[in-house]
């Protein structure tokens, strides 16, 4: 008999309406959701790792122009094109990270070589830039993540001299993610983002952050968050959900709660979290008006997409 697996993956939180998505807009992110579980559950059915899972999971969010990650990523003040990724398994707390990364296809990927490297954990900038350029990882121009609604954002922010969440005048927030239990009984979760549009002075947020954007640990659970980053730092949310759970004896249910409704709304700190846990149950709690998210497991034959609450 084969073991449980798991799997959920996020594309971003916040004020999402549905007055705002026309009905051709969320096919188009629905099909890409449910074309992104696909292929991480294939992973987990065929017995692959949870970190495989979602180094697939979080590779191919950054293939998809439609979410703030890879090649949807928002531009900086500058023009350029600035990400950040992170990456840990629950097994071996080995970590991955990368910030201030640019003109490499896939940052999650680049975190997954730093991951697999016993001498780091996180780089950042041009020593980040030298090490996938050691390890031949795939550059690109910054042609290649240019769309033309990020600069008409970047242009909207450069007037007002404001650096801004996603979306046109929306506050969404576009990291993407992914979290996932394999049959060997392991989690692993994985985080990636553009930022913030005319992001300036190197701003990072959480998403590249052990412990505050992704956290995974075998004892508890595995994490991976989006939301304002400021909020998710100073609160260390995917490590303090962990936390209630390993020294706190909760259940994954409450310990989100806590931490997403409770403790990041006292500090107005607004977004979401997908988890899941050693059982495989999983959790995808927000404080926003939405997240976009997609589950499944071996328990369950579907790919399940949502939005709004």
């Amino acid at each position: 008999m084969k073991n449980k697996f798991a799997l959920a993956i996020h594309g971003g939180a916040g004020t999402l309406l549905p007055s705002e998505i026309t009905p051709e807009k969320e096919v188009e992110i629905n099909q890409a959701l449910q074309g992104v579980l696909y292929e991480a559950k294939k992973c987990l059915k065929e017995g692959g790792s949870a970190v495989d899972a979602v180094e697939i999971a979080v590779s191919a969010l950054e293939d998809c122009p439609l979410f703030n990650a890879g090649k949807g990523a928002v531009m900086a003040h500058d023009g350029t094109f600035e990400m950040e990724a992170s990456i840990m398994s629950g097994k071996s707390l080995e970590a991955g990270a990368v910030a201030g990364i640019r003109g490499i296809k896939n940052p999650i990927q680049l975190a997954k070589k730093i991951h697999d490297d016993e001498n780091f954990v996180f780089l950042h900038g041009q020593g980040a830039l030298d090490y996938a350029r050691d390890y031949k990882m795939e550059e690109v121009e910054d042609d290649y993540f240019f769309t033309e609604s990020r600069h008409k954002q970047w242009l909207l922010a450069r007037e007002t001299n404001q650096m801004l969440v996603d979306h046109d005048g929306e506050r969404k927030f576009g990291t993407v993610g992914a979290v996932a239990l394999d049959q060997e009984g392991n989690l692993a979760a994985a985080t990636s983002t553009g930022g913030l549009v005319n992001k300036r002075f190197g701003r990072l947020g959480d998403s590249s952050v052990i412990g505050s954007g992704t956290y995974a640990n075998n004892e508890s659970c595995a994490v991976s968050c989006t939301g304002y980053g400021e909020f998710f730092l100073k609160a260390t949310v995917a490590r303090d959900i962990a936390a209630h759970m390993e020294f706190g004896q909760r259940k994954l249910k409450e310990a989100t709660d806590i931490v997403v409704h409770r403790k990041l709304v006292d500090m107005q700190g607004e977004g979401g979290v997908i988890a899941i846990d050693h059982q495989g149950n999983i959790e995808l709690s927000f404080n926003s008006e939405g997240m976009y998210r997609g589950w499944t497991s071996s328990d369950d034959e579907k790919l399940n997409i949502a939005i709004f609450k």
